[in-house]
């Protein structure tokens, strides 16, 4: 009797073990990928069930394998966000840029002819000490617009040069930033080689125009050279690149006083007042360079580049209250120096006061559009303003009124200080 208990079983052993090996082999063949969801098979027979607890899952439908196989064979590979978001390169079709030959354009986009706001912050400081130096020196008008023409076309040229110089520098990143990727060496519209021939000759147009001025601007025009080609290095070792560009684009200060015959070696107070135009420019340089730098802080934060924005990004618009502070306050020395009316005072330290506020007020940092407006049309309204006031305090100082409005240099001395 318990033979006949037993050898069912044990008859019956190998046939239940045949029958799990084949199932296992079969379900094998048929198992869905390793990414195919379970739940993509929401019916399941009460024999699949019976085979989930043998197996560990259910075995999917032929017709729902093979539908699942087609829904994935007829979706198309996903393109990087980069090429889908981004528009690509279209040639200008306004402007001056849009009668060029096309030739001509990749290089005229490396100068950043299309984009003259750069142009402008370095020509400004080149203006302020020419209109410090003719009102200091009585120049005539002639020589101070003749001078003043001939650094806006230095400042052209040597912008270009510099933006060259940056773009070569940064070939291999500018690609990954989505403002620059379009640059002519990122679409490779121009060979690093025949960048590096350009901004040869941009040299060479910037020293024939630095030999039109006096021999003693030569040796203070030279040693800048040196300032625009460390920069885009400055963006990688520190967090204040701006301040090196600062010192580059601000040393047009040291230019005019030379250019209109004063030697700043051997007049001191020229000099000092030199150095507060040159370290107040300097200021101004940080803070818009700032603003600017914002509409790259993300990208500039993937591909390692470093810049102030990064550093202070939580307080930013304190740093840019202290540098709009420092800029004023030594704007307002170099012309207690110079012994300045107070057209001076309220013309160019006013508006750059004013100008400078409300950028800082109303400047949208998180915005891109709004960091470029500003940067854009901040020139104009700091530099502008700061201008004209440096032009009426020149023609107050040549229509022989200035003994009227001039304060006695104690008495400006002491206004400094007591503010």
């Amino acid at each position: 009797m318990i033979a006949s208990i037993i050898l069912p079983s044990t008859s019956t052993t190998p046939l239940k073990c045949a029958r799990l090996a084949r199932t296992q082999r079969f379900n094998r063949l048929r198992r869905p990928p390793w990414h195919c969801s379970h739940s993509l098979y929401p019916l399941v027979s009460p024999k699949r069930r019976a085979d989930k607890s043998v197996l560990g899952f259910y075995p999917p439908n032929h017709e729902q394998t093979k539908s699942f196989h087609e829904s994935q064979t007829s979706i198309a590979p996903q393109q990087p966000p980069y090429t889908i978001d981004l528009p690509a390169y279209e040639p200008p079709t306004t402007g001056f840029m849009s009668y060029l030959p096309s030739s001509w354009i990749p290089y005229a986009e490396l100068a950043r002819l299309d984009k003259p706001a750069g142009t402008y912050y370095l020509f400004f400081p080149c203006l302020f000490s020419t209109l410090m130096a003719a009102s200091y020196t009585h120049a005539p008008p002639l020589a101070v617009l003749e001078t003043s023409a001939l650094f806006f076309t230095g400042a052209l040229i040597m912008r270009g040069a510099g933006c060259t110089i940056n773009d070569l520098w940064d070939r291999n990143l500018d690609p990954h930033v989505a403002r620059t990727r379009l640059r002519p060496i990122s679409r490779r519209a121009v060979t690093p080689f025949q960048a590096l021939t350009f901004t040869g000759f941009q040299l060479l147009a910037g020293l024939g125009l630095l030999l039109q001025f006096p021999t003693s601007c030569l040796y203070y025009g030279i040693p800048s050279l040196l300032l625009v080609a460390k920069y885009p290095l400055a963006k990688r070792i520190t967090h204040y690149p701006q301040f090196v560009l600062g010192l580059a684009f601000s040393w047009g200060a040291f230019m005019g006083f030379p250019a209109l015959g004063v030697d700043l070696l051997s007049d001191p107070t020229a000099m000092k007042a030199v150095a507060a135009l040159y370290t107040s420019c300097i200021s101004w340089t940080v803070l818009y360079d700032m603003i600017y730098a914002h509409m790259d802080i993300r990208d500039d934060a993937k591909v390692g580049i470093k810049s102030i924005a990064l550093r202070h990004e939580n307080e930013t618009k304190a740093v840019l209250s202290g540098l709009a502070v420092v800029q004023t306050g030594l704007l307002a020395t170099a012309g207690v120096l110079l012994d300045a009316s107070p057209v001076f005072l309220m013309g160019s330290c006013g508006s750059a006061a004013a100008s400078l506020g409300l950028m800082i007020w109303k400047v949208r940092l998180k915005k891109v559009s709004s960091c470029w407006w500003w940067f854009k049309y901040g020139a104009w309204f700091t530099g502008g303003g700061i201008s004209t006031g440096l032009l009426a305090e020149f023609l107050v100082q040549n229509d022989g009124t200035e003994n009227k409005l001039k304060v006695p240099p104690s008495a400006w001395r002491e206004l400094v200080l007591d503010f």
